[in-house]
């Protein structure tokens, strides 16, 4: 029996696929999916964050240590059934969290260009992509 991939998920490895900034929320939206926020406090605080995300962070600040508490936080974060829809500051981190997502039974999605994108040709994130970047919800404090 193979599996079809939904319309506009690219395929990839330990997870179920990889999906636009645009689609992720879209199913946010629509209430097929949870967005989880994997980046750090401080990189939510200080860059801006996704209203209506779960916050749980994959690593932690100080010292990018890894977060004991990931998998407990985000088994209850996610209701039996829906997807999940991971996203860090470019879409590294995230995957991942996906991998781990997709190992605890979750249907786990990263999505592409993260938060902020990759730099641009002067080392600045926001310019080349991202969910800010797409005009989508996010706030600054």
């Amino acid at each position: 029996m193979t599996t079809s991939t939904p319309p506009g998920v690219k395929p990839a490895d330990g997870y179920a696929g990889d999906v636009s900034p645009a689609l992720a929320f879209e199913w946010v939206q629509s209430g097929e999916a949870v967005l989880v926020d994997v980046r750090t406090d401080a990189e939510r605080e200080w860059v801006g964050y996704v209203p209506g995300a779960v916050a749980l962070a994959w690593k932690q600040w100080p010292g990018m240590a890894m977060n004991p508490s990931f998998e407990a936080g985000l088994t209850a974060a996610v209701p039996a059934g829906k997807k999940v829809v991971l996203l860090c500051r470019s879409g590294v981190r995230s995957v991942a969290a996906a991998r781990c997502a997709a190992l605890l039974g979750l249907a786990a999605y990263n999505i592409l260009e993260g938060f902020e994108g990759d730099p641009d040709n002067i080392g600045q994130r926001g310019h080349l992509g991202g969910w800010r970047f797409h005009g989508l919800p996010w706030r600054q404090n």
